[in-house]
């Protein structure tokens, strides 16, 4: 089956559009990418969607025509993504996520209180501009049975990308980091043993101290070669990792409502305090996220991984990539690339799976044990073109 993946990522950078043929159903499960692009937001739109990120105040109306302009640039991308292409039967949207708070535990004067996230781009408004049945809102079910909606591709990556002798960490560094552990598959109950959690930021704050350093002029530090100029300052990575994400145990979850631009100001205000020079900076906010990688793996893991897999924009950034080596020394860091599936595109990829699993099979999308979910889910809700209406299989 054709599906297309569409998805928009805590850097805000663009639509990434996965046009995908999808076969089997789990253990025997086969992608192929057949074209992946990224499809930037109008400048306005995405100035818009940071602002909300940032938590700036909506009028509900507001907030509801945001909706629906990020729902036509995803059905946008939808539609150019299959050009000179075969024709998708589905989409499977994952939307612009501009708000997540994880499940708040119980206290002594509070009750458990669920998790809540939004995804911006509504999927009934990309169905009925592309004419084709449309999955979106994958978070919320999870959410519902109280887990943190997040992440939600470790199922795939262990149908995908799980090895028979050896043990994986498929590491994403797209604005925010996640990882899922996969132990080798031929271990008795191997699936259950699979876990996964959000590290920490990814590229998030690099990307907003590079905007800051350079008053906007770049977006980002192409191949870390900046960073690669300075000397991380380790006293602050440490201090840096003391912050209560880091230590909390998984299931966890992030996003920019903790590693945004409130956040890059402290470690900025730090940083003058230890006289750090600009490359000196971005090499300590790389080396955070590289730290919080590494010591998330030797804090929760049972073993560290035989090889790393990266995947998402960090796995391109190859400074990062290089530290992240010298900190995992009997590690073998390699990319998704390497192993046949497209980094850059990985996520997009997921969310084509995830749409499969729902409209064709009921699959539940989520591992409950990465999740922290109550119980397995149907993820995301289907929407149907209006001509389609009185066809649904549902």
């Amino acid at each position: 089956m054709k599906v297309i993946g569409l998805i928009s990522g805590t850097s805000v950078d663009g639509i990434d559009a996965a046009l995908v043929e999808v076969e089997g159903k789990e253990e025997d499960l086969q992608v192929k990418l057949i074209a992946g692009h990224t499809y930037p937001y109008p400048q306005e739109l995405r100035k818009q969607i940071l602002a909300v990120c940032g938590g700036i105040s909506l009028s509900v109306e507001q907030l509801a025509q945001l909706d629906d302009a990020i729902a036509g640039e995803f059905a946008l991308a939808a539609r150019s993504i299959q050009n000179e292409y075969p024709q998708a039967e589905l989409i499977g949207s994952h939307g612009q996520t501009v708000f997540h708070r994880p499940p708040m535990p119980a206290t002594a004067q509070e009750p458990f209180q669920l998790g809540y996230s939004v995804q911006l781009g509504r999927g009934a408004v990309i169905a009925n501009l592309t004419g084709l049945p449309t999955i979106s809102n994958f978070r919320q079910a999870d959410l519902a049975a109280g887990g943190q909606g997040a992440p939600l591709v470790s199922k795939i990556d262990a149908c995908l990308l799980s090895h028979p002798t050896k043990s994986r960490a498929i590491q994403n560094i797209g604005g925010i980091g996640n990882v899922t552990y996969l132990p080798a598959n031929h271990e008795l109950n191997w699936i259950q043993q699979v876990c996964g959690w959000d590290t920490g930021p990814g590229n998030a704050l690099l990307d907003l101290a590079v905007q800051r350093l350079t008053n906007g002029r770049q977006n980002y530090d192409h191949n870390g070669s900046w960073a690669a100029q300075g000397t991380p300052c380790t006293k602050l990575v440490s201090q840096w990792l003391k912050q209560d994400f880091f230590t909390q145990p998984p299931p966890k979850s992030t996003g920019r409502e903790l590693f945004g631009e409130l956040y890059l100001d402290q470690c900025w205000q730090e940083a003058q305090i230890e006289k750090l020079e600009p490359a000196d900076w971005l090499a300590t906010v790389t080396e955070l996220t590289i730290a919080s990688i590494s010591d998330s793996y030797r804090h929760f893991l049972p073993q560290l991984p035989d090889e790393v897999i990266l995947c998402g924009g960090g796995s391109r950034n190859f400074y990062l990539r290089q530290r992240l080596q010298a900190e995992l020394t009997s590690t073998q860091i390699l990319t998704t690339d390497e192993l046949g599936i497209n980094g850059d595109f990985k996520e997009a990829i997921a969310f084509a799976v995830l749409a499969y699993w729902r409209f064709c099979y009921s699959v539940p999308g989520n591992l409950p044990q990465v999740t922290g979910a109550t119980q397995e889910a149907l993820l995301g809700e289907v929407s149907y073109p209006i001509a389609n209406q009185n066809n649904r299989s549902d």
